[in-house]
């Protein structure tokens, strides 16, 4: 019984994620049967499979709110914002119940004021009496939904079967709804695929995490051991050894690297989710806030079909609900000052994600109010977060940034930022500790972009090995722009900080041996190496004493030994069996801002 549990909450689950997104398609277009059909099967479905394991609550719950979607079907009643306003309740409740169930607390929610709603929408009908157009309900307006986390396998014992209530004849059979204008072909067709008696086979299984995360670790350790095979392999013909014997060797090798490469592109691929699982819960929390704030607001998304490692979809869900927050809270304006301002009354909120080499480009565009520079910096000041010497040397660019810095929008609130950095600081912290990087650009009066750059996955990464102050580091391939060798006359000092001319541009120097270990000594040689570095916007060059080479590595975490060491993200075990530490570029950069002053 437990595993069947555990299938109904995993299948509710989904279906009620999808539902969210239905529902505000539903509201744009209430004409759409097909949608409408569907929205209704989801909702019986589960209230069958709850009647079944006895889930009481839940079977109330989903039998009014589909006795309402079977008016809706029907045509007695219309589609209109209150009566979504009562639907959306209700899959809410929906979902509170359905992780009572997971986390198997017996908590019962009190459904009577949801239930008592919808009860009232169904008298309407009843009485014969017009269905208002929006429902008075003595709750307040919905609360916007934050996107949830990931959900933990876990069993549940079911108590006995209840009896289902009755649905009214003919409500669990799909039928065709007569409508006033054409039916486009597509939908046609689509509903006919819907009615049909045949079903496809399911191409997809439910893999316990944990067995995925085992198979990967083990694609790592063989990842390892190609490595160090060929670099033994590299060394044979320096040795004694025959020539057939270093022939076959290196067969070997070559076609050890072609499985394990297989393997691991192969694991890799079976982590990938499509970002429209993150994506997908936002249409919800913009209705909600625009209704909330008395905005108009319209979600535009864009490349939801982008795939991402599992844990890069997890860490994403906060920082995105924070950003959206923000942008109708306090980025949008309201529609009277949006005419005023000669702008569309109803705003624009984009929400997009790409590929890009090894990295999956995610942005969110509003057409606001922008951020205002100057007022950011007169705000640090104020603050204490900067002088006035220091705010006047701040580009543009560098005062958006500062919405980052821990706590910056608790002082007094300037109008054209206000609110602007709450949980501004969470959004970096989360995106940085993924390895990606953010970029910020605002214009006032036209909006503001912040685009955040992905790494496809944690797990195995390229990386630049070097040697810096007799230790050897690994660099993320990911932030590194090109490698330069240079003598020591090339490094200038320019107002007490190290800068080197590269071409056309001149971009301030870090010495990776003081900064990370605090050795200032280097290597005595006559040439040195500067990697430049990209993170964002930003470019800086790392001065190291020797490149190694380009590997592959699996990255590991250090746990308690190096948790919240900044400018280290974790360590590797390399080809010749060393083990070395992995830089946090985006940790590094901060720590080299404040020692190195750029």
């Amino acid at each position: 019984m437990d595993d069947i549990v555990n299938d109904f909450i995993a299948e509710a689950s989904e279906g009620l994620e999808s539902l969210d997104q239905k529902f505000i398609e539903l509201e744009k277009n209430p004409g759409d049967t097909g949608l409408l059909n569907d929205i209704f099967r989801s909702i019986h479905t589960i209230k069958g499979a709850a009647g079944f394991l006895g889930f009481q609550q839940m079977v109330e719950v989903t039998h009014v709110t589909e006795d309402v979607l079977n008016k809706l079907r029907k045509g007695e009643i219309a589609v209109d914002a209150g009566i979504m306003d009562a639907i959306l309740e209700s899959v809410d409740l929906i979902k509170v119940i359905l992780n009572n169930i997971r986390e198997k607390n017996g908590r019962t929610e009190d459904a009577s004021g949801t239930i008592s709603l919808l009860t009232r929408i169904l008298s309407f009908v009843r009485a014969d009496t017009e269905t208002p157009a929006a429902i008075e309900t003595e709750q307040a307006a919905p609360a916007p939904v934050e996107a949830p986390k990931a959900e933990e396998p876990v069993t549940e014992s079911a108590p006995n079967p209840v009896d289902l209530p009755k649905t009214e004849p003919g409500a669990d059979k799909v039928v065709d709804i007569p409508r006033l204008e054409a039916k486009p072909q597509a939908a046609e067709a689509k509903q006919q695929k819907d009615e049909g008696g045949g079903k496809e086979k399911e191409q997809s299984i439910r893999v316990d995490i944990e067995r995925l995360d085992s198979v990967l670790n083990l694609a790592g350790e063989l990842v390892l051991s190609r490595n160090r095979l060929m670099r033994l392999g590299s060394r044979l013909p320096e040795t004694d050894a025959e020539e057939e014997l270093v022939s076959h060797v290196n067969e070997a090798i070559a076609q050890l690297d072609l499985v394990t490469t297989d393997l691991q592109l192969a694991v890799m691929k079976m982590r990938m989710q499509p970002i429209a699982k993150v994506f997908n819960k936002f249409p919800r929390m913009v209705r909600d806030l625009a209704r909330q704030n008395n905005k108009e607001v319209e979600l535009v998304i864009r490349g939801e079909e982008t795939e991402l490692d599992k844990t890069v979809i997890e860490e994403l869900g906060d920082p995105l609900v924070h950003l959206i927050r923000n942008a109708l809270d306090h980025g949008m304006e309201t529609p009277e000052e949006r005419v005023a301002a000669g702008k569309p009354r109803c705003g624009t909120v984009s929400l997009s994600a790409y590929q890009e080499g090894r990295h999956i480009i995610v942005s969110i565009a509003e057409d606001g109010r922008g951020m205002n520079p100057v007022h950011i910096k007169n705000s640090a000041v104020e603050k204490g977060l900067l002088t006035e010497d220091e705010a006047g040397r701040l580009s543009n660019k560098d005062a958006l940034n500062l919405i980052f810095i821990p706590g910056f929008s608790t002082a007094k609130k300037v109008s054209n930022i206000s609110g602007r950095g709450v949980g501004m600081d969470v959004v970096k912290t989360n995106i940085t500790r993924i390895n990606g990087s953010i970029d910020i650009d605002s214009e006032v009066g036209r909006g503001t972009t912040i685009t955040f750059s992905l790494p496809l996955t944690l797990a195995i990464i390229q990386a630049l090995t070097v040697d810096a102050g007799g230790e050897v580091y690994g660099i993320p391939l990911s932030t590194v722009i090109e490698n330069i060798r240079v003598a020591d006359c090339d490094i200038k000092t320019v107002d007490s900080r190290e800068v080197i001319q590269i071409r056309d541009r001149v971009y301030p120097v870090v010495r990776l041996g003081a900064l990370v270990s605090g050795n200032v000594t280097t290597a005595q040689s006559e040439w040195k190496y500067i990697v430049l570095i990209g993170i964002g916007e930003k470019r800086f060059g790392i001065l190291v004493d020797r490149l190694h080479g380009q590997e592959e590595i699996v990255m590991k975490s250090m746990g308690e030994y190096l948790k919240g060491t900044e400018g280290i993200a974790g360590a590797c075990i390399t080809g010749d069996g060393n083990v070395i530490l992995i830089l946090d570029l985006a940790g590094l950069m901060q720590a080299a801002q404040r020692s190195y002053a750029f």
